[in-house]
């Protein structure tokens, strides 16, 4: 193209490129780009000529090449597929008539802050430096699958819409970035699409509002890799956000933050790593809360925040606060979809036993064991009955000295007023009920009062049940008290 087929517009932006000079169309300067296809022909840019000053504009010695432009309203496709691109690239707070085209190119740095764009179709692109697509309005899909770029990412205050049925808003999948994902305060109305991302530094969501619908796919980030943290606070999700398999080093942040999908799940985080994962003061999750065969290091769980349906099996965490009673935790083993989950309660007890709270952990088990009952034959749920009313499963070791002082007293009673008649009456010693009844009750301490005395009838029958029930409590006692002092 040559210079004279130019406009006083382009001719401008031309001369300034060589020197890396800046080009401000804007007037004023907060004007809204949206509006720009009213833009007139004294701050119309072709995208041919764009192109060709980037792939062939001559340079200056002694001066640093640039593309700066503000303002312009840019006409026809700016096609830079398979272009390697040295100088830095700013089309700021433009309007874009059609979408980019920057499939496969290579460039040193993309500025297109404020901008509004049909769309971006820019997969497999590659960026030395920062890519820089903040306060953009995108009326259309952004597609940067499979790009690499070595800087930073910048969407913050962004917004797509409109994507094409079937199509996620946001292509993210299998994009490299070498700092961090930055985007608070982006708005997407369809799918987020991180499969396979790898990201060096943190991914900032906070404040995003993420519309894909109900049942529909929100933020689909399986296999993600996050070198730093996740941070999705103060958030609204409309979708389930998918995280199967991903890997996040520091901390997966949803506090203050609306999940909803009603009737299915909301968060997909089954067998996942992630360092600190942070569920905490906002509304109940509206759908159901997967974390299946996840790993979590420390797990901050507040019960309100927790929906009415949870799939915890095989979940392994090392920590979880705040430090709840046990009844508040265990209203959340009771909604797993799977029903009766054995590893649920062992993980719960076993963070109640690194907090050092072994009443809780007592709990737990004792929960379990009434849970597990409920599974079990009608001979199996009859024996269970008992033992949960006696001993309380042997977690309840008080219970169990209770019932031996009642029998006592009991035996004691039935004794002194009908004694059993001594086996030589001139070698017996004295009788004592209490201590004949101690000698029944007591598998191991003998005083002397069992061998010398046969009682007959109905109390032959009481000192069998004395004697079995002495042996089943008097071990649960000895079990209850082994078990405090072991982990003492």
């Amino acid at each position: 193209m040559e210079i004279d087929d130019m406009t006083p517009a382009e001719e401008r932006v031309w001369r300034a490129f060589a020197r890396g000079e800046d080009v401000d169309f804007r007037d004023p300067a907060d004007e809204d780009p949206a509006r720009g296809a009213d833009w007139g022909p004294e701050r119309t840019v072709r995208a041919a000529v764009v192109r060709a000053l980037l792939l062939s504009a001559p340079q200056e010695d002694g001066e640093t090449a640039a593309l700066r432009l503000a303002g312009a309203r840019i006409t026809g496709v700016l096609n830079l597929q398979y272009a390697d691109i040295d100088p830095a690239v700013r089309l700021s707070a433009c309007h874009f008539e059609h979408v980019p085209v920057l499939y496969a190119a290579r460039l040193r740095q993309l500025n297109l802050r404020g901008s509004v764009l049909p769309g971006l179709d820019a997969a497999t692109l590659r960026v030395d430096g920062v890519l820089r697509m903040s306060d953009c309005l995108f009326d259309g899909p952004v597609r940067l699958g499979g790009a690499q770029i070595s800087g930073a990412l910048f969407m913050d205050g962004a917004h797509i819409a409109n994507p094409p049925a079937g199509e996620a808003a946001l292509q993210l999948n299998h994009i490299t970035v070498g700092d961090g994902l930055s985007a608070p305060g982006l708005r997407a109305r369809g799918e987020v699409r991180l499969t396979g991302a790898s990201v060096a530094g943190s991914v900032d969501l906070n404040g995003a509002r993420l519309e894909a619908g109900a049942g529909e796919v929100a933020v689909d980030a399986e296999t993600l890799t996050v070198e730093g943290d996740a941070l999705l606070r103060e958030a609204d999700v409309l979708g389930w956000i998918g995280l199967r398999g991903a890997r996040i080093a520091g901390r997966l942040d949803l506090s203050h933050t609306r999940l909803a999908n009603p009737g299915d799940a909301a968060l997909r985080a089954s067998s996942c790593t992630i360092g600190e994962l942070w569920l905490r003061k906002g509304p109940r999750m509206e759908g159901t809360l997967n974390l299946r065969r996840a790993q979590v290091d420390v797990l901050f769980l507040e019960p309100e925040v927790v929906p009415e349906e949870v799939l915890l099996n095989s979940l392994v965490y090392t920590s979880l606060t705040p430090h709840e009673p046990a009844e508040r935790r265990l209203a959340m083993l009771e909604r797993d979809g799977e029903g009766y989950v054995p590893h649920a309660y062992q993980q719960l007890t076993a963070a109640y036993r690194r907090m050092g709270d072994d009443d809780a952990a007592r709990l737990v088990q004792l929960a379990k064991q009434r849970r597990r009952r409920a599974t079990l034959p009608w001979y199996g749920r009859l024996w269970g009955h008992v033992q949960d009313a006696t001993v309380g499963y042997g977690f309840r070791p008080l219970r169990a000295a209770g019932w031996l002082v009642s029998l006592l007293v009991a035996g004691s009673l039935a004794y002194a007023l009908h004694h059993p008649e001594p086996l030589k009456a001139d070698e017996a010693p004295q009788f004592n009920p209490v201590f004949y009844t101690l000698d029944l009750l007591l598998p191991v301490i003998s005083f002397g009062q069992e061998a010398a005395f046969a009682p007959t009838g109905g109390y032959q029958w009481l000192s069998y049940t004395l004697v079995l029930t002495g042996w089943i409590l008097a071990t649960t006692v000895v079990t209850g008290i082994t078990r405090t002092v072991s982990r003492q």
